[in-house]
């Protein structure tokens, strides 16, 4: 039987929170990747990527495993009901209901994250308390069919921890080694605490703009609930 993921795509993704978990998916057998969008018209993710979906909302099966990624674009989605209908339909047959990075967010709004920990980007993680989430700074978090990744590069630890739930570790070991995923930055500034206040600071000043749209966004959304 072929196990069938779909990854959610919109306009200004981030396009390594999808990037990374597909690169790790698609080295699975017997499974179909399919990216899903409203239409089959080309995304422009933030930094200028062009992605083509492979299915629109109306023309996608019915998945095992659905995910939703993050970015900047996914404030709309917030209080997109095409967008969260569509995730409430998948997440009622899924085996896994999963999300990397700010993409946690989309599942609170759809209603289906309370009283379940999750992951999100460190920035908006406490966001995830107006939908009755439990905000959790692991790097991967597993709350029974529900699987989520945390920032952005979080998405390929994501990916290959639903890999091993999957398949097994074995099998998630020779994916890691396939891709090579060895990662040794050249920094320890990959999270507020080892960053430093100073560094920490002009990252939420740069972020200042779409972080209070988000919010209200989030809090509009959690009012519906």
């Amino acid at each position: 039987m072929t196990f069938r993921i779909g990854l959610l795509i919109f306009p200004d993704i981030m396009q390594l929170d999808m990037t990374g978990p597909h690169e790790v998916f698609t080295k699975m057998p017997d499974t179909e990747v399919l990216m899903v969008w409203k239409t089959l018209d080309p995304i422009t993710a933030g930094g200028g990527m062009r992605i083509l979906p492979d299915v629109t909302y109306e023309t996608c099966p019915a998945l095992d495993l659905i995910c939703v990624p993050g970015g900047a674009g996914m404030n709309p989605l917030l209080n997109d009901e095409e967008t969260l209908d569509f995730i409430r339909k998948q997440a009622e047959s899924a085996q896994y209901v999963t999300s990397v990075c700010t993409g946690s967010l989309v599942l609170g709004a759809a209603g289906l994250l309370k009283g379940k920990r999750s992951a999100c980007h460190w920035m908006s993680r406490d966001m995830l308390k107006e939908f009755g989430a439990i905000p959790d700074s692991s790097r991967v978090v597993i709350d029974g069919k529900f699987i989520s990744g945390g920032g952005v590069t979080a998405g390929i630890d994501f990916g290959l921890a639903v890999a091993a739930k999957i398949l097994g570790e074995e099998q998630a070991k020779a994916i890691q080694l396939g891709i090579e995923y060895a990662p040794q930055p050249p920094f320890d500034a990959g999270e507020p605490e080892t960053a430093g206040k100073q560094i920490e600071t002009a990252a939420r000043d740069a972020a200042q703009a779409r972080q209070e749209q988000r919010l209200a966004d989030v809090q509009k959304a959690a009012a519906k609930l």
